[in-house]
């Protein structure tokens, strides 16, 4: 189970926090694919930087918790 992050005294939710965190993986993911050039195989961009944030985000929510970080 996925709780709220306490920030300060304001509770955030952790899909939230986990949907930033994996936002921020998909920036330095898509950062990575273009400065090796494998982003040029691709011929949706926007489709593939969706697709990385939803892979992303996926294993977060699946494995994260288990880890106890958000408990």
């Amino acid at each position: 189970m996925i709780v709220d992050a306490d920030l300060g005294g304001v509770f955030v939710p952790g899909l939230l926090v986990l949907a930033l965190l994996a936002l921020a993986a998909t920036l330095l993911v898509i950062r990575i694919l273009v400065s090796t050039g494998l982003s040029r195989r691709f011929a949706g961009r926007p489709f593939v930087e969706l697709a990385v944030f939803a892979i992303i985000y996926g294993l977060l929510v699946q494995y994260l918790p288990s880890t106890g970080l958000l408990q």
